[in-house]
């Protein structure tokens, strides 16, 4: 048994992967511990009497260690999900092995792309090259600050917070074309370009989508738009909803519309060269992404955590996967549309009726 463990130890714990693995696992718990010393200082210094700025600091660094903690939670939950659901639809079951009901797969998998190695291209750009994943990542979180989960969960309540998404969710295929120029690989290239010809195709009519929503609460401010919402603006704006959910699945580069990353054509896309955690970073990226697009479906358009009985996280939560399970639903029934189909479906049908329903609900406001 002695020589067995020294067997394991000397195959696997003394590997490179394996001891940044152990290196990353002790920087987590280290920053768990240090968020916790900081909370009992921050909630002893508040009993003392802070400044309002101390105050508010404390918190923003607490609702980010929240936020991270949802990102990646969420990504290990859906590439689970999301694999029982195909098994299913397929009639298979899915991950079964690892862990109960293969939960544990999704952990798996996290562990094994720590520990491929990071490979780069010769002749890539490499400050584009390596700033793309980044990037790309920086969008989600943002995002994910002023998503109100609950009436008291929230990390920020900004009154502009509407634009803010809008802004900073216009870097996300410009990151994209980053990873496709800097790769210096057609097939990469061809990948970013159809991702920018995508995005903006698509922005236009999700822009449309959501004014409506803004004029009839009369608030830039996500909470205020659900506190608005005595009845969810689904029943009042059902056009509106169905053109933001059909540009969302387009923005998260989904199928039917998964074009810039079309397997039989471009073999990954804008992410074919890269390799190990930075290809993880756009897979987790993607997940976030398709959390947040329904989240805020849920916010526009469902009342956000408004309901009955359950508290409101129970809502926000269970409407926002509801939505995510029918875009995996998507996945799995629809094919995949040819390029010209995806720009001809968004610019002669999507966004004139996208300004249809902004100018007759302008009219409705007005009166």
């Amino acid at each position: 048994m002695r020589e067995w463990f020294r067997r394991i130890y000397r195959e696997y714990f003394r590997s490179d992967p394996i001891q940044i693995g152990l290196v990353g696992i002790l920087v987590v718990l280290g920053l768990i511990l240090g968020l916790s010393i900081l909370y009992l200082v921050g909630k002893r210094l508040f009993e003392l009497g802070l400044s309002y700025w101390g105050r508010d600091f404390i918190r923003l660094v607490l609702g980010m260690g929240g936020v991270l903690s949802v990102v990646f939670g969420n990504a290990l939950l859906l590439v689970w999900v999301e694999r029982k659901v195909a098994g299913h639809m397929q009639f298979r079951i899915g991950p079964k092995e690892v862990g109960p009901y293969g939960l544990l797969q999704s952990v798996a998998d996290a562990i094994k792309l720590m520990g491929k190695e990071l490979i780069t291209p010769r002749y890539v750009d490499r400050p584009l090259y390596l700033l793309a994943p980044v990037l790309i990542f920086l969008p989600a979180l943002v995002t994910m600050v002023v998503i109100p989960f609950d009436q008291h969960l929230q990390v920020r309540d900004i009154s502009v917070a509407v634009v803010l998404i809008l802004a900073f969710g216009s870097l996300t295929p410009l990151s994209v074309f980053m990873a496709g120029w800097g790769s210096v690989n057609k097939y990469s290239l061809l990948g970013g370009m159809r991702s920018i010809s995508q995005e903006i195709a698509y922005e236009i009519p999700m822009v449309l989508s959501v004014i409506p929503v803004v004029m009839l609460a009369g608030s830039l401010s996500l909470r205020e738009i659900v506190e608005a919402q005595r009845i969810p603006y689904i029943l009042l704006q059902p056009v509106a909803f169905l053109v933001y959910f059909i540009s969302a699945v387009a923005e998260t580069n989904r199928t039917p519309f998964d074009l810039p990353e079309a397997e039989s054509e471009l073999v990954a896309g804008y992410h074919v060269e890269y390799s190990g955690m930075r290809f993880a970073l756009f897979f987790l990226a993607e997940y976030t992404n398709l959390f947040i697009v329904c989240a805020l479906a849920t916010t526009f358009f469902l009342g956000g955590y408004r309901g009955p009985w359950f508290p409101g996280w129970v809502w926000f939560f269970a409407k926002t996967y509801l939505l995510i399970f029918v875009m995996m639903w998507f996945r799995w029934t629809f094919p995949r549309v040819r390029f010209d189909q995806l720009l001809n479906f968004s610019w002669k049908f999507l966004i004139p009726l996208a300004m249809i329903n902004l100018l007759v609900t302008a009219g409705v406001v007005k009166l």
